[in-house]
């Protein structure tokens, strides 16, 4: 995989989610202001019909006192107000005539407009319509203006009489809004009536979040309100109550929802756990899949690397091989003995250094599969450390180095299998001497902490990065100074030496300062 296509990748990929994430805020969003403007929409319906049924509510309590009044006074009342029409018309083809006449008659009850209110001024008179409408046809009877009114027979008439309750009805509402509008609003409506009203009215609306409330004369603040009512902007909705003949707008009633958001977020809430559920599932697999697919573009580079490393690493002794076998075969050097001795010496040594470098690999694959046997005896560490400086004793002073020792432990006896510890302290003196560009210079320390043992192998060699110090045990990794061939190796020893480490209990780490040399540091658990 390329480095642009793995970078287009991640970029797709990242902006994908984004725009997932974008969307889900954008639907939210959006949700929430439908919800908002439904509220809206249901408390103006809700404010609406409250407001119709106080106004009726006074209306029916009035009327129900005239009523009872009218009936209380057994006067029988008087006629007045007559007011008479007449329609006439003419169809001239058929030569019939319709005659329509409609008398209405307004019937005084003598009930004074003060017994509803002391107040109210005492000339307003309730009283009752009736109406009489007649309707005459005459067929084949030419009719003038100046015959209407004398004893004509019609050939046909229709007569109807009954109360005008529309007349009724319109001056009994000039009359009760003129003496309500009068009366002390606390005597029009109570807190409790309006309460039961809007709750009500809100549950039928399906709007169940706490509510509060209060009337407003000409914008100042009355009695007539709930006991937390507060008015807030956002969350406040109003309208126009009991107005007068006029339809002037004297009292208003406010209504505000303490918890409006938290209900509309409530609806939302399950659809919204869920989505942000998904989202989250969503960026866990992003991140693991985007994870992966670093780390397996890091495990290409370093099999890569490793594969150049131990082709190259496998090469020089091949070769070598191959020239002290064709040296041999020559005439002239077969017959010289220790010249045959010294190329078999050679031989023997770059076979050794191939091996080697095997079972480092082999003893990786069965660490990891629990294959590898680890049988622990008690050993004083320092006769382990004694042997591990003797194996690197010809590397050492081929590059003309020495290893300075300050055995400052007390105990020494830790339970450790002696063949693989002294196989990690070589690896880490193998390291030193290899990242020393001049001649190593080595200083092994123990000392003891509480119920450990530390051993410390510290060298004035390259030293190493912060990057590398936390990666340096991990299999395949080699810090990389420019020719990933100019330090030989492979990448496998501080990954088996920290595993062997581990096994034993024990802990390993680094301290490194670039150009300063590094110290490798391990502790192990005493026998007590």
């Amino acid at each position: 995989m390329s480095k642009l296509f793995f970078r287009l990748l991640i970029l797709l990929m990242s902006l994908s989610l984004i725009g997932i994430i974008l969307v889900q805020v954008y639907w939210f969003n959006t949700s929430f202001q439908n919800n908002d403007e439904q509220f809206k929409f249901h408390v103006k319906q809700v404010l609406g019909n409250v407001a119709e049924k106080l106004q009726k509510q006074e209306a029916y309590s009035f009327y129900d006192k005239y009523n009872h009044l009218k009936d209380s006074t057994g006067k029988i009342p008087k006629k007045d107000d007559l007011l008479e029409f007449t329609y006439v018309q003419k169809n001239l083809k058929t030569n019939k005539t319709i005659v329509y006449s409609n008398s209405i008659i307004a019937e005084d009850f003598n009930i004074n407009a003060s017994l509803f209110d002391k107040k109210t001024d005492s000339s307003k008179l309730f009283k009752n319509f009736s109406s009489k409408r007649v309707t005459e046809i005459y067929n084949n009877k030419p009719l003038d203006n100046s015959l209407l009114g004398q004893s004509l027979i019609p050939d046909e008439r229709i007569e109807k009489s009954g109360s005008l309750d529309v007349l009724d009805n319109a001056q009994f509402e000039i009359f009760y809004k003129d003496i309500a509008t009068a009366m002390p609003l606390q005597e029009r409506v109570s807190t409790d009536n309006i309460r039961k009203l809007i709750k009500k009215e809100l549950e039928e609306y399906g709007v169940n979040t706490k509510f509060e409330f209060g009337v407003y004369n000409n914008g100042l603040a009355t009695k007539v309100k709930s006991n937390e009512f507060r008015y807030d902007k956002n969350a406040s909705y109003s309208i126009p109550i009991l107005t007068d003949n006029e339809g002037n707008e004297k009292y208003k009633l406010m209504v505000t929802f303490p918890h409006k958001k938290r209900f509309l977020l409530s609806e939302l809430v399950s659809i919204t756990i869920l989505s942000i559920v998904f989202t989250l599932i969503i960026i866990i697999a992003y991140t693991s899949a985007l994870s992966q697919l670093i780390r397996q573009r890091q495990i290409s580079e370093i099999k890569t690397d490793f594969i150049n490393n131990m082709t190259h690493e496998f090469k020089t002794p091949i070769a070598t091989i191959n020239l002290a076998l064709d040296a041999i075969r020559n005439p002239k050097i077969i017959e010289d003995k220790n010249k045959v001795l010294r190329y078999l010496q050679m031989i023997r040594d770059e076979n050794k250094r191939m091996h080697a470098q095997v079972e480092n690999v082999l003893r990786i694959s069965k660490l990891e599969k629990k294959e590898l046997e680890i049988d622990k005896e008690p050993n004083p560490i320092e006769d382990v450390i004694n042997d591990a400086i003797e194996h690197v004793n010809l590397i050492l002073e081929d590059r003309g180095g020495s290893i300075t020792t300050h055995f400052d432990a007390t105990r020494t006896t830790v339970l450790i299998n002696d063949n693989h510890f002294t196989n990690v302290i070589v690896n880490i003196l193998e390291n030193a001497i290899k990242y020393s560009p001049e001649a190593p210079e080595i200083d092994i320390y123990t000392e003891n902490i509480k119920d450990m043992v530390l051993i410390k192998v510290q060298d004035k060699g390259l030293g190493m990065s912060k990057v590398a110090q936390k990666r340096i045990f991990e299999k395949f990794y080699r810090e990389h100074t420019g020719d990933i061939h100019n330090v030989k190796g492979h990448g496998l020893g501080l990954a088996y030496v920290k595993r062997i480490v581990e096994d034993h209990n024990g802990q390993i780490y680094v301290e490194s300062e670039k150009g300063k040399g590094s110290t490798f540091i391990i502790k192990l658990p005493l026998i007590n």
